[in-house]
This record gives C-alpha cells, sequence and structure tokens, in this order.
C-alpha cells in the first residue's frame, strides 16, 4: 500500500492525492484542482519531491493548480489524449484554459500503461463516460477512481461529452477487476471496490 496524503480542496471540494512509496522522496499527484501553494506546502512538508502530476480527467475542478504545479517543479504531466483535446480548444466554462498554459512536457497515457512516479507504478485504466478521456490509476492495493466511481454512486454524464452508456460500461469494467482495492474517488469518501460491488447500485 502506498502512502497516500489527501487534500480536499476548493468550492467544489476536489480531492487531490500526493501518493509516495514509504522511505521514498518523490511523490506523484493526483488531480491537482485548486490552491497550488496550499498542494506545493505539503509537499514540501512531507520532505517530497513532485516526480509527476496524473490527471483523471478534464474538468477545471480537477486541474486547476496543474499549471502552478507543473511550472514550479518541471515533472511531467500525464493525462488522457481525448480530454486535453477538448479543454485544449475550452467547449464549456466547465473546462480549464489549457490553452493559455505552457507546459514543458504532456504525456498522453493509453490503457494498460505503466506510468513510473518515484518507486510507485501506476497502470492506467481508460474508463470513458463521465468524459470522453476520464482513467482511473491502479497503484498496488489502491484504485484512484476520479468522477467515475464515488462511494455509493457515480460521476455524472449530463456535461458536455458525457455518456451514461459508457460510464456503465466503466463501472462494470471497475467491478469485474479481480481482488478488492482500497478507492479514493474525486470528490468525498474513500470506499473499497468490495463495499462498491456489495451496495453501490450504479454497480
Amino acid at each position: 500500500m502506498p502512502n497516500i496524503e489527501t487534500l480536499t480542496l476548493g468550492s467544489y471540494q476536489t480531492n487531490c492525492y500526493l501518493v509516495w512509496e514509504a522511505g521514498a522522496d518523490r511523490c506523484a499527484v493526483i488531480d491537482p484542482g485548486y490552491d497550488p501553494e496550499a498542494i506545493l506546502g505539503k509537499v514540501r512538508s512531507l520532505g517530497l519531491t513532485v516526480d509527476a502530476v496524473l490527471l483523471t480527467h478534464g474538468h477545471f475542478d480537477h486541474v486547476g493548480a496543474v499549471e502552478a504545479i507543473v511550472n514550479a517543479t518541471g515533472c511531467p504531466l500525464w493525462m488522457s489524449q481525448s480530454d486535453y483535446t477538448q479543454f485544449k480548444t475550452p467547449i464549456n466554462d466547465f473546462f480549464y484554459p489549457i490553452h493559455d498554459c505552457d507546459f514543458a512536457e504532456v504525456s498522453f497515457c493509453e490503457d494498460g500503461e505503466q506510468i513510473r512516479a518515484g518507486n510507485l507504478t501506476f497502470i492506467v485504466l481508460e474508463t470513458p463516460g463521465h468524459t470522453p478521456g476520464s482513467v482511473c490509476y491502479l497503484c498496488g492495493d489502491a484504485l484512484f477512481s476520479g468522477d467515475t466511481l464515488f462511494a455509493g454512486s457515480c460521476g455524472r454524464t449530463d456535461l458536455p461529452g458525457g455518456d451514461q452508456r459508457a460510464i456503465r460500461r466503466s463501472l462494470r469494467r471497475l467491478a469485474d477487476l479481480p481482488g478488492d482495492f482500497k478507492v479514493y474517488p474525486g470528490h468525498a469518501d474513500a470506499t473499497t471496490l468490495e463495499t462498491e460491488r456489495r451496495s453501490n447500485p450504479y454497480l
């Protein structure tokens, strides 16, 4: 199990995660949506260095602090190309205007890809539905589910790019994963995959 620090930030109470291996000093930042100084301050207080930023999807409340963190640390940014394309040419106000940002490096992740950050490996699972490019990340026994899967619920599909049929397929994919995982969603409390299999009506 990796070490995980949860920061719940912003008006949408978005969960940003710092993830690192015990004894290591390099971490991944998942979904930095707000308040880059709070995130970077926590990184410093833990004695860590940001090795990568990983995005589960491109909605503004998950990416609003990306520019500041990437520019401050020089780390790579990982996300789905589908969502990058959407908010690089912003369709609506729900997407952060990344087209005005200047990133040194953007890496597009694909299903099954293994991303190294520090001493950890994150496995990419494509889970479209909430957005066309939504992904989840598996790291050890932790599943970072973004806005695809919540405790007792799932992500909305009524925003531009949402697809109810697609998210149901994605949720079935998560339900069919072998074994159990601690689930760290984009909002609200953590849960476990086995709990969601038993009680979540969307699974």
